[in-house]
């Protein structure tokens, strides 16, 4: 992440939780951020310096006014004015660290071997907020090489419960003995 990313990212996340808008807003950089990379062309066109400022400044009104909170579109727009705006998806991502610390929110990644049912994520979840005495926001994944188990990466710390690494575990023993 650059230094302009973290220093606007959290200008903007300074901002919109003075007024109680940080939830709010998290969602809409995110959706604006997965928009743009989806769509490179367009944020290819808003850096485009032969046209004017003011051209791409009405691009920006045209595709976002009235669908984003005001200040969304105005960092938007800072950003598209100063030549930045393919990194709005860093500044977005400075905002979402910056929300879930604020509001004790611990990211863990999860990977199992099979997608986890609805209730084997919320014991999980139980489980990983107790160890972290914090809420937990579960991202999980498939793997099918781990063959059968859980690997959380949470927060600094690998937990590797996998049957692929206890297997390995094992070999490691036997080749030593």
């Amino acid at each position: 992440m650059t230094e302009l990313q973290k220093e606007y990212g959290e200008a903007l996340y300074l901002l919109c939780s003075e007024e109680g808008l940080d939830a709010a807003v998290l969602d809409e950089v995110t959706a604006v951020a997965g928009a743009f990379e989806e769509s490179p062309d367009y944020v290819r066109l808003l850096n485009n310096r032969a046209l004017s400022v003011e051209s791409r400044l009405q691009i920006l009104d045209e595709g976002f006014s009235g669908r984003v909170h005001p200040y969304v579109l105005n960092f938007m727009k800072i950003l598209t004015e100063r030549g930045a705006i393919a990194d709005f998806s860093g500044c977005a991502e400075q905002f979402r660290q910056m929300y879930l610390k604020a509001n004790h929110i611990v990211e863990a990644k999860v990977t199992t071997a099979v997608a986890l049912t609805e209730a084997q994520k919320g014991d999980l979840v139980a489980k990983l907020e107790k160890i972290s005495g914090s809420k937990v926001l579960v991202n999980a994944h498939v793997d099918p090489a781990l063959l059968g188990g859980v690997l959380v990466e949470m927060d600094g710390q690998r937990y590797d419960n996998t049957v692929k690494h206890r297997l390995e575990d094992i070999r490691v023993r036997l080749s030593e003995a």
